[in-house]
């Protein structure tokens, strides 16, 4: 079993940054391949990064590579989302989520997810 806790949401301007956090609890985090979805009002939930269990190997939505950069630190049991030259269509929800075995872009195969946070891009 795994939870995880999303935070570092907030609001912020066309071309600022933000730097999500979600934290796990459990002995096992290192085990867990980890993603990063959003959900915009009015639309369906939409991968954005996935990154697997020691950090070697990642993988970003088109709409975000360049921009965007996924991290974990296994000692703290953390995965990271550092966005920057926001735009006001990263507008979202953002939820953090885990699985084992591999990476994958399929929020529906993913076993464990975090509350989400808000994050807001004003024009």
């Amino acid at each position: 079993q795994v939870q995880l806790v999303d935070s570092g949401g907030g609001v912020v301007q066309a071309g600022g940054s933000l730097r999500l956090s979600c934290a796990a609890s459990g002995r096992s985090f290192s085990n867990y391949c980890m993603g990063w979805f959003r959900r915009a009002p009015g639309k369906e939930r939409e991968f954005v990064a996935t990154i697997d269990w020691n950090g070697d190997s990642t993988k970003y939505a088109d709409s975000v590579k360049g921009r965007f950069t996924i991290s974990r630190d296994n000692a703290k049991n953390t995965v990271y989302l550092q966005m920057n030259s926001l735009k006001p269509e990263d507008t979202a929800v953002y939820y953090c989520a885990a699985r084992r075995t591999s990476m994958a872009v399929l929020a529906t195969i993913y076993d464990y997810w975090g509350q989400g946070t808000q994050v807001t891009v004003s024009s």
